[in-house]
């Protein structure tokens, strides 16, 4: 991780340019961190890549802004996380026969394209769990996706640590709960 406390504000106006700016490194760390959780890069798709199109989603928001360097990197999370989910389902239709052109040849084996329906099942329960308690699912992109320990996300958030280890079993409860009734469906 970087030397910058979690909690640190981020200088200057606080925009996703700032933010970029004086998160990159650890950015690279998240990325390739939800590379190796996703299969591992494939074809174009490497943590520079994650990063840099995780940043053109945020700086062509105008209405985005960040404080605090917690909240820019579990939004940051966020982004890269769904930008994988979308490569692997434009794989797995590249895969399907989308876009079939006969002059290329896929020599990706079927064990190492990630199960999309896994992932967009566990993104669907973090965006349900956001829209019940926005705390918890910013909890978990902070632990499970951005990689901070407990003591970290409690220095951020102000509370203590047995706080936020109550809160991660809450939200664990919760996105299980989901998946299952997702699962069911």
């Amino acid at each position: 991780m970087d030397d910058a406390p979690q909690d640190a504000p981020i200088a200057g106006r606080g925009t996703a340019d700032d933010a970029f700016a004086q998160c990159y490194a650890e950015l690279k760390r998240i990325a390739r961190r939800e590379l190796a959780r996703a299969g591992g890069p494939s074809g174009s798709l490497s943590a520079t890549t994650l990063v840099h199109e995780a940043y053109a989603g945020l700086a062509a928001r105008d209405d985005v802004a960040f404080r605090e360097r917690g909240r820019f990197l579990a939004y940051a999370a966020r982004a890269m996380r769904h930008f994988i989910i979308d490569a692997a389902r434009e794989r797995r239709a590249l895969k399907r026969g989308g876009e079939f052109h006969i002059t290329r040849l896929d020599t990706q084996l079927a064990q190492d394209v990630p199960d999309v329906a896994e992932h967009a099942r566990l993104s669907d329960a973090l965006d349900a769990l956001a829209a019940d308690d926005p705390r918890l699912a910013q909890l978990v992109d902070l632990k499970y996706f951005c990689g901070f320990t407990f003591a970290e996300i409690a220095a951020l958030h102000g509370v203590t640590e047995r706080t936020v280890q109550r809160d991660w079993q809450k939200a664990r409860l919760l996105l299980f709960a989901e998946l299952e009734r997702s699962g069911s469906a």
